[in-house]
């Protein structure tokens, strides 16, 4: 590797670091600590989306606990349960 290679690679290099500088301080992760606000980003998510499934598996189990209700208090009504014993 020459001279001129070197000092192009150089360039490019410091090119790179100074554009990922200037697009982590553009998102707000500028002051070193990306890694960290990244992590934490994805483990919010992660929790977000734990509670969504939490939320529609209440719902479901809401839902069907109401059906079975329901159809536990349409089978007693058939069968004169509601009625005192007449």
């Amino acid at each position: 590797m020459n001279d001129t290679d070197q000092h192009l690679e150089a360039v490019i290099a410091r090119a790179v670091e100074q554009g990922v500088a200037r697009a982590l301080a553009e998102i707000g992760l500028e002051n070193g600590k990306a890694r960290e606000d990244i992590r934490d980003l994805r483990a919010l998510l992660h929790a977000l989306r734990l509670a969504q499934r939490t939320a529609w598996q209440t719902m479901v189990r809401l839902v069907t606990t109401a059906v079975f209700a329901l159809l536990l208090a349409g089978l007693a009504w058939k069968l004169h349960l509601f009625n005192g014993g007449n």
